[in-house]
């Protein structure tokens, strides 16, 4: 795990960089710069918005007596994807804007949920009350 967060930390910056000086120079310095201040802001609001909205389903299902797991699954998949909008990059922003979006988050929502499942069977997730 520690070596693949090693090569993410290095790969995805390196790639990023080239995008940008590639985008740079096709359709400019100050165009490219623009469209990552419109990415950025963009991105916190889309996050802010579906953020609030899923903190209100959450609500609702919590005061309903129900435990809102999918909601706690698409409040993940909104932090992390506004953690990569606010990000500089275009690689980020579109792994953060599919994140983010209700249509295509389901995607990422099974992905976690099947990695979570993963991590508690293999022992490495455990709860406060074991037999």
């Amino acid at each position: 795990m520690l070596r693949l967060l090693l090569a993410i930390f290095i790969i995805v910056p390196a790639i990023e960089i080239t995008l940008m000086i590639m985008l740079g120079h096709l359709i400019g310095g100050w165009t490219t710069f623009a469209l990552i201040l419109l990415s950025g802001f963009l991105g916190v609001y889309f996050a802010k918005r579906e953020g609030q909205k899923v903190w209100a389903y959450a609500r609702y299902e919590w005061s309903q007596g129900q435990l809102p797991a999918q909601h706690l699954l698409d409040g993940i998949c909104i932090f992390l994807g506004g953690i990569l909008l606010i990000t500089p990059g275009f690689v980020t922003d579109i792994f953060g804007f599919l994140l983010v979006f209700p249509f295509t988050r389901p995607i990422f929502k099974v992905l976690l949920f099947t990695l979570i499942q993963k991590q508690i069977r293999s022992g490495r997730i455990g709860g406060f009350f074991r037999r």
